[in-house]
Formats: structure tokens, sequence, C-alpha cells
């Protein structure tokens, strides 16, 4: 006599299955960019080297029109929970659309650059916990929160 719970615990697992195989072949649009934004923030403030550098390293990945995608981006739902991210990041910042906020909502996002960097809330511990290279040193914290205050004066 065949075990009723096992049968459907193995029909529930082929399903399973050929919905994550069927699943590789849907594939979001990357967000990649191949040119600079007339809107991205460089072009319009003063964004010393050292300081784009830690935002292309650390920020741009989640908050730009430009992401380095890695290897596991190309794996279902990796791939769908990775666009989500980035288009939630993209909403909340997005540094190749800077110019084309307000001043209050500018002045707003160099207030929320420091006090995100500040709180250590950003960049998040589940980007850095991969990508180490985007963790941010003290003097790099201090760096970036000095910039954003100094951009808020402007």
């Amino acid at each position: 006599m065949k075990n009723p719970v096992k049968s459907i615990l193995k029909k529930v697992l082929i399903v399973l299955i050929v919905a994550l195989a069927l699943l590789q072949f849907y594939r979001p649009t990357k967000n990649i960019s191949t040119e600079v934004s007339v809107n991205a923030i460089g072009q319009h403030y003063n964004v010393p080297e050292p300081v784009d550098k830690l935002l292309r390293t650390s920020c741009y990945d989640c908050h730009s029109n430009n992401t380095v995608y890695p290897w596991y981006s190309n794996v279902q739902p990796v791939a769908l929970w990775l666009d989500d991210h980035i288009r939630d990041g993209k909403k909340h910042l997005n540094f190749d659309e800077f110019n084309t906020y307000s001043a209050e909502r500018k002045q707003k996002k160099f207030k929320e650059i420091a006090e995100e960097i500040e709180e250590g809330e950003m960049p998040m511990t589940s980007y850095t916990l991969i990508h180490k290279n985007a963790k941010l040193r003290t003097a790099d914290k201090k760096l970036l929160v000095d910039w954003a205050k100094e951009m808020m004066k402007k």
C-alpha cells in the first residue's frame, strides 16, 4: 500500500521543480546604462574623486541607472529579488537622476545620505556581506557624511 503523504509530497516537489525551472526563462530588464545622464549628481554638484569612488563602490548598484551585476543575478528567483531591491533603491535615491529633484528634495536627500551613513543603515548589511569592498571604513563614512553636509549648505 502506498503512503498517501509521500505521494502528495512527491507531486508537490515535482511541481516546485518545474515551476523553478520555468522561472529561469523570465529575465527582468537589467539596470544598465551606457551613457552619463545629464541629470547625474556629478554634472551639477562638486563630487570630489574620493567621494565619487565611494559612491560608485558602495551606493551606485542600487542608487543609479547602472548596476554591476554579480553572477548569481542570472539565477531565479534571485534575479527577481535583486530587480525589486534595485527598483526600490532608485525610488528612494537615484544619483543619475538627482538633478530632476526639486531643491527641497535635494536638501532632504543630502540630509538622508548623511543620516543613513552615520546610523550604519547604508550600505545595507545584506549588500556588504557579499560585496566586501562596499563596506565603509570610519574614514570613508566621515568623508561621505562631511561631503553630504557640505552639499546641504549650498
